[in-house]
């Protein structure tokens, strides 16, 4: 959808009236606390992601059956299969 340039500086000039005239109110922020934990957990999954991955790819390339790969993530073989098979091929 083409814009003309009178309509994107006009939204420009909304958006600039919008930041200018902002009031922050309690429910607007987070705490820090709170917030350092959810990353820090995040990333915490994410490193274990990484690990598992890394045994999965380990574990098929020593024959480690898809279903008994399924039992130690807790799911099924063909679940596993379905979310792994392609990252470690």
């Amino acid at each position: 959808m083409p814009r003309t340039v009178d309509e994107i500086l006009q939204h420009a000039d909304e958006l600039a009236a919008r930041f200018e005239n902002y009031v922050p109110s309690e429910d607007d922020e987070l705490d820090a606390g709170a917030v350092a934990l959810l990353r820090s957990a995040v990333q915490e999954r994410s490193e274990a992601e990484r690990h598992i991955l890394e045994a999965v790819k380990t574990a098929r390339e020593r024959g480690v059956s898809w279903s008994a790969i399924g039992t130690f993530i807790g799911t099924s073989g063909e679940a596993a299969r379905q979310r792994y098979a392609s990252k470690v091929a």
